[in-house]
């Protein structure tokens, strides 16, 4: 999914568990076991800083 300013969103899954990982074209990742929360941060991720949140 292609993500504001030209970028990507990418959810990515650690296998052997249920942990998702989302990464913002900024750099910025979050995870959580939860798609839904992976969703709704990435796509109201608005201040695409370099650093995790």
């Amino acid at each position: 999914m292609s993500g504001g300013q030209g970028g990507r969103l990418r959810v990515e899954w650690t296998p052997g568990s249920d942990l998702l990982t989302g990464i913002c074209f900024c750099g910025a990742r979050r995870q959580a076991d939860d798609p839904v929360e992976i969703w709704r941060w990435l796509l109201a991720h608005h201040e695409h800083r370099s650093t995790s949140e």
